[in-house]
């Protein structure tokens, strides 16, 4: 006995000195991983500046004119790694990415993925719009203008280009197509009647749905495609209502608060807002923020829309409030995040959610009859001018004729 107590002991005064320096040593910090956060860990947006109406500005001060928005909240940040092999992982998410892309159909894409391999897997699917929408980054600048057969010398990608192939136009004659194809299916049509799958832009930065096949040629309409695999729970909320006018999503760690604004406001009146909420430690909290684009979208439920279920595209448990539409329909709010949509022109922009239909005033090609119609499908992700009055946009704005609101509402969120 007296033996393995003496090379107890002897053991003990050789492992304490190396205890010692592992303590004292400088610890590195390693990137938050979704096994330590949840399964649905939101990728920060990148954003770093800050905004007024219209141009970069210093770092508002608490009850100061546009305080909260997204650069105060800094959440988990992109982290990516190249594994060498054409594939990379996020360690945020858990997801691996197709480091490549390829220019395809819908319809092909899931052909290929029948027999496609990659790095010694053979489990590559195309990634849902939340598995999507997680690469983008709001450091972005969308490079939308008059001329778009030339990219600006200005223009920022909205996805890490060190780690992801990406060039301007991949997928069409404009500089913007850039519209990276989810397996997302639109619960509803847009554009008259067409069938629709969400994508996301990484030239422009929106998530926009698309038809399948494109109006003017009948054929598949082409995309850019990459394929993801890994961490097949992500995008998939866990909500629970706490009986205390609050939401809390397991799977992402965010509260929400159950109802809205109740009423729509500009942006700058939005981000004041939600400070007057906090001064009043509304619900018993005071640390309550407008959701940035991202934590936004993740509460949005692709499975529902005002065409295919009468309802919002938002889980039942939350309120929300109905509003007639520019065509005097009932339908659900755009809702502001605290995330600027920067352009050519400057930060005049932000983001914004459809819960109900993305509508704008479009005409079929060849037609100068514009019509008032879903567009882009329950779920999209636009921008909409900071202040101003949309009545000067009465046929909308873009390509598609996006409606102006600028009254935008608000649900807040804080970190549970």
């Amino acid at each position: 006995m007296y033996f393995f107590r003496r090379r107890f002991v002897q053991y003990l005064l050789l492992i304490a000195p190396l205890a010692f320096l592992a303590a004292s040593a400088p610890q590195k910090s390693t990137p938050t991983t979704t096994t330590e956060v949840g399964k649905y860990s939101i990728v920060d947006t990148g954003q770093e500046r800050f905004f007024n109406n219209q141009s970069v500005i210093k770092a508002p001060t608490h009850n100061n004119a546009f305080y909260g928005q997204d650069a105060h909240h800094q959440g988990h940040q992109p982290a990516y790694t190249n594994n060498g092999d054409g594939t990379i992982t996020d360690q945020v998410t858990g997801l691996v990415w197709q480091q490549a892309y390829e220019v395809t159909t819908y319809e092909k894409a899931l052909k290929k993925l029948r027999n496609f391999e990659l790095a010694g897997h053979a489990d590559w699917r195309l990634p849902t719009i939340k598995e999507l929408y997680s690469l983008i980054l709001f450091s972005g600048k969308d490079v939308s203008g008059k001329n778009m057969s030339r990219v600006p010398a200005s223009g920022v990608p909205f996805i890490d280009t060190e780690h992801f192939d990406f060039d301007y136009g991949s997928n069409g004659q404009r500089i913007i197509d850039v519209q990276l194809l989810s397996s997302t299916i639109y619960k509803g049509t847009t554009m008259g009647g067409q069938r629709t799958v969400f994508g996301v832009n990484v030239a422009d930065g929106r998530i926009k749905g698309y038809p399948i096949n494109d109006p003017r040629t009948r054929s598949g309409k082409k995309y850019t495609v990459r394929f993801v695999r890994g961490n097949t729970a992500y995008g998939k909320n866990n909500f629970k209502a706490n009986n205390d006018g609050t939401i809390s999503d397991q799977a992402t760690g965010l509260m929400w608060d159950q109802t809205d604004s109740k009423k729509g406001m500009d942006w700058e009146a939005a981000l004041a807002w939600v400070q007057q909420k906090n001064d009043n430690n509304y619900l018993g909290h005071n640390d309550w923020r407008l959701p940035n684009a991202k934590e936004l979208q993740s509460i949005v439920d692709y499975s529902r829309s005002p065409q295919q279920t009468n309802s919002p595209a938002i889980d039942p448990l939350f309120n929300i409030t109905a509003i007639k539409d520019e065509g005097r329909s009932t339908n659900y709010p755009f809702f502001w995040s605290s995330t600027t949509h920067e352009n050519m022109r400057g930060g005049g922009s932000a983001v914004y959610v459809c819960f109900g239909e993305a509508l704008g005033y479009f005409g079929p090609p060849h037609s100068f009859r514009k019509t008032l119609m879903d567009v882009h499908g329950a779920g999209a992700q636009r921008s909409d001018p900071k202040t101003g009055n949309a009545a000067n946009w009465p046929q909308g704005h873009g390509p598609q004729g996006d409606v102006i609101r600028i009254n935008n509402f608000v649900r807040l969120v804080r970190d549970i």
